[in-house]
């Protein structure tokens, strides 16, 4: 889905964190446990803005 290249170069533009992929739920996940922000991935493309993004699960 996101090339392995990419993720590695992508951080949450928010507070500058390395992202991890979550294929299930076609997400870009923030790792820092104090933002943890959801990016959503449309057409194979990331969008990482911060307005589009969701807050972090409850359930983790």
């Amino acid at each position: 889905m996101i090339d392995k290249e990419l993720l590695e170069i992508l951080a949450c533009p928010k507070c500058k964190t390395a992202v991890r992929l979550d294929e299930a739920a076609e997400r870009i996940i923030c790792t820092s446990p104090t933002c943890g922000l959801r990016y959503p991935i449309r057409d194979g493309i990331p969008v990482m803005l911060i307005d589009e993004a969701d807050p972090p699960s409850k359930s983790g």
